[in-house]
Formats: C-alpha cells, sequence, structure tokens
C-alpha cells in the first residue's frame, strides 16, 4: 500500500520544504521537492493532498499518565480514551509512566501497565518506569529493563509516603543509571518541606486550591533542582527534570547547561498558557488547575519561553493527568491537599504550540523540534519518530494552520468533564493524521481502532551517545 502526500510544506526540526512524501507501507519511502521529476514520477494507491498545509511529524508527547491511580481516584483517561484523543491532537506516539509500588518489583509495575495498554491504543506507545523502592533488587531491575527498551525512571523528591525517594536512594539509582544507560527523570519539589507548610495552611483555615499554589513555593523547586543536579554531578549520571514551572528552577537548569552538563528540563503548556490567575478562580474552579509542580505568577512564563527559545529547556511534554470536575476533583473541597493534582492536555498541545508560533515566542521549527524530535532523541525513538525522513515510520500530521477553532470541553476528546483551556480560541488544527502509514483521523472523522497502536521498546537517550 503506497500513499501519496502531495503539495504541502514539509517542516521538521531542521528542514521546511515545499515537497511531496511517498510512504510505502508503514514507512516513508522518500521525499521529494513538489514539481521535480522525481515526485512527478510517483504513483500510489492512495493520494493525499496538502495544499495550504504543514506536513509535520507526528507530536511524541514522552509524559503522560492514563489510568494513574493517585489521591483515592484514578486518572480518567484510559489508554483507549486518552490514545484516542492524542490522535485527536496530532500526537502519535505517547511514553506512559509504569509504576512501581513500594514492596512490590519493577517488573510488576510493568505488567500491570502492559496489561493495561495492550490492546487498547490507538497510537504507539512506549513506557518510563517509576522507581518508588529503591532498593538492591530493584536497582538490578533497572539493567534488565533498560535492555527491555524500557530506558527511563522517574524518582520523586515530592509526595513523602507516596513516591517519595531519599537523596540516599536517588543517588543509588542515578549510579546505576550510569552504568547502564538508564535516564533518570526528577519530580524536583522538596517535598517534606511543602508537607510542614500544607499542615500550617490548614491548621490556619486555608483551604482553598489557590493555597497549592502558595504552599508549593517556587524556591522547594529550585532547591529541589539544585539539589538533583549536584546528585547527578555525583553519581556522574545524566538528569532530566520533568514539568519545570518556576524561574527560579530555570535558573539552576541554565547554570548546569552552561557548565556542559548533560542536564536536560521539560515544561508542559498549562505552565506557558495558565497561571495562578487560574488556581485563584471562585467557587473552587481553582481545582480544575491543581498540579504538581503548580501554576505560578504570569511573570514566570517569559522565562520559560526564553528558556525553550535557548534551549535551556529542551522538551514540552504534557503531563497529562485528567481528573473530573465532578466527582474527583472536589473530593478537596475544603481541604486542598486532597485534589487529585494533575490536568487534562494530551489533545491540546500540538495546538497550543503552534500558537506560540503565531504569537512569535517559537519558530515553526522549534515547534517540531519541541514536541516531535528532541522527545524521540531523549527517550530512544529517533529517527523512527520524531521526523520525516526516509525510513522514518510514517506518523505524519496534515497540518491547517488556518484552521482555528476555540478549545472547548463540549468539544474535546479527552475523558474529561473540563477543558483547561476553555473559550481559548487557536489559530491551526490537525486535519489528517496518519500512525504508521494509516490515516486514523481524517477531516473531523475518526478512522482508527483501539488496539491500533504497538508497544515500541526505546534505545537509551541520544544526546549521551
Amino acid at each position: 500500500m503506497r500513499t501519496l502526500i502531495k503539495n504541502g510544506l514539509v517542516v521538521t526540526a531542521s528542514d521546511e520544504l515545499n515537497a511531496d512524501v511517498l510512504i510505502d507501507g508503514e514507512t516513508v519511502a522518500a521525499i521529494a521537492a513538489t514539481g521535480s521529476a522525481v515526485a512527478d514520477g510517483w504513483t500510489a494507491d492512495t493520494v493525499l493532498d496538502a495544499t495550504g498545509l504543514y506536513v509535520i511529524p507526528g507530536g511524541v508527547d514522552a509524559h503522560t499518565h492514563m489510568e494513574l491511580p493517585f489521591g483515592g481516584t484514578a486518572a480518567s483517561d484510559t489508554f483507549e480514551t486518552g490514545s484516542r484523543a492524542a490522535a485527536w491532537g496530532g500526537t502519535t506516539t505517547i511514553v506512559d509512566f509504569a509504576v512501581q509500588s513500594v514492596g512490590k518489583s519493577l517488573r510488576e509495575g510493568l505488567d500491570t501497565w502492559h496489561a493495561k495498554a495492550e490492546g487498547n491504543c490507538a497510537i504507539d506507545y512506549a513506557f518510563h518506569m517509576i522507581l518508588a523502592d529503591v532498593t538492591e533488587d530493584s536497582l538490578k531491575e533497572m539493567d534488565v529493563l533498560v535492555g527491555e527498551g524500557v530506558t527511563s525512571f522517574k524518582l520523586f523528591m515530592a509526595y513523602p509516603g507516596v513516591f517519595y525517594s531519599d537523596d540516599g536512594k536517588i543517588l543509588r539509582a542515578m549510579q546505576r543509571g550510569a552504568e547502564n544507560g538508564g535516564l533518570i527523570m526528577m519530580h524536583a519539589e522538596n517535598g517534606i518541606a511543602i508537607d510542614v507548610l500544607v499542615e500550617q495552611a490548614l491548621a490556619q483555615g486555608k483551604t482553598d486550591p489557590r493555597y497549592h499554589g502558595e504552599v508549593r513555593k517556587a524556591l522547594l523547586e529550585s532547591e529541589a533542582t539544585y539539589r538533583a543536579i549536584q546528585l547527578a554531578r555525583v553519581a556522574g549520571a545524566p538528569l532530566y527534570v520533568v514539568h519545570v514551572s518556576a524561574a527560579e528552577a530555570v535558573a539552576e537548569l541554565t547554570r548546569a547547561r552552561d557548565m556542559g552538563l548533560n542536564v536536560f528540563g521539560e515544561t508542559c503548556p498549562q505552565y506557558l498558557f495558565c497561571s495562578t490567575d487560574d488556581l485563584a478562580r471562585p467557587d473552587f474552579e481553582g481545582a480544575k488547575y491543581v498540579c504538581s509542580t503548580p501554576l505560578r505568577p504570569a511573570e514566570h512564563q517569559e522565562s520559560l519561553w526564553r528558556a525553550l527559545r535557548g534551549d535551556d529547556l529542551s522538551v514540552i511534554s504534557t503531563d497529562h493527568c485528567p481528573f473530573c470536575f465532578v466527582g474527583q476533583k472536589e473530593l478537596g473541597r475544603g481541604d486542598f491537599s486532597k485534589i487529585p493534582n494533575g490536568m487534562p492536555g494530551v489533545e491540546n498541545r500540538m495546538d497550543l504550540l503552534h500558537q506560540a508560533v503565531v504569537d512569535g515566542h517559537i519558530s515553526r521549527r522549534r515547534w517540531i523540534e519541541l514536541a516531535c524530535a528532541t522527545p524521540a532523541r531523549m527517550f530512544g525513538l529517533y529517527p523512527k519518530k520524531g521526523t520525516i525522513a526516509p525510513g522514518a515510520d510514517a506518523d505524519i500530521v496534515l497540518y491547517d494552520p488556518r484552521g482555528a477553532y476555540t478549545m472547548s470541553a463540549a468539544t474535546h476528546h479527552m475523558n474529561v468533564d473540563y477543558s483547561a483551556y476553555e473559550g481559548r480560541t487557536v489559530a491551526g488544527h490537525s486535519r489528517t493524521v496518519l500512525s504508521r502509514g494509516r490515516v486514523i483521523i481524517d477531516d473531523g472523522k475518526y478512522l482508527g481502532h483501539a488496539g491500533d497502536g504497538r508497544f515500541t521498546p526505546r534505545s537509551t537517550c541520544q544526546y549521551l551517545t
């Protein structure tokens, strides 16, 4: 089965070219300038006309939490609903987090997540491993998982009693990662200090959602980021800091990268487009915006954009972890610490970042770099994913840069009863989405099926080889 995409502007992280793309089966066979003798000689079973459209790689969202148990409930998107919503938004690969439970093996956690995802995903998927219980046994298991294509391990300086690891455990995991090639991902917040501030705030009657942001102070994010960097230096290990939200934490990453250290940072659309003003919405509406790290005052956003332009922040993922307002976020009425932490966004990322292009924050190629190519390289998926090139998987989006629409819970496809971006108009949207050469979204119709997506083993971080 050959498919030909004609007359589009092909945009990758490195090039923009008016070109035609030939797909043979599941992979890209060739690219040639539109109107060239080579392109004009191609024949195909299916021809897609991309006149007026961008032809871009499918998005790679390297940070999602489908079906995550948390705070006495679970994320409302299943692998089926969440991966389908991702496809609607132009994302064709997700990397989700398998969870080790304290006292259990990494294998048990990974097997549980394989069972949740297998046969249910609309798009290709891979896994990171949350390392919640650092022991000699789990350190040995890291080696095995790296060999199976699960090559990154998340640790938490936050959430004492749930996921938290102390500095000694973090150092041991980093040392193991330095040996086996696994990349350590860090939730960098000082959870011990935050718990003190939470207790004090509640004792003073400060129970509204906005206090979630006030107790999780920017200084406690930057302190933990600094500490994680120093532990990584001691271990001789690379470090990837997830969901960076504070200007002070960005400054620590910038300093480390200026020193030439293998330290990488990720941020998320909610930190670029939302702020503490949303957390302070009346009538408990602010609960919709409770996530960790928390939203910051709007003045932090320019530091994030500057770091994205200068590569002190390298990836934009979503940390998609949706909880419905009714029945889930409401668990925290009267006690902000009981609001499930997480926001929806897997469907919105590509469009919000295209809006950032329109607004002049980033270039078109940087959009693709941040959302497709760099996450693929960071987590060992490139060039299979994240680019349009001969031999790459034909994960391709025909993107309409003039397809403006207004985001709303009434029209999105995520399994959650609110949109964090309700009423926001964005300039473009995905018109046609191909996953490994097969059209799964076309002009407002979903043509895919649960089980179309495959588990994709990963190599180690490609910035370190």
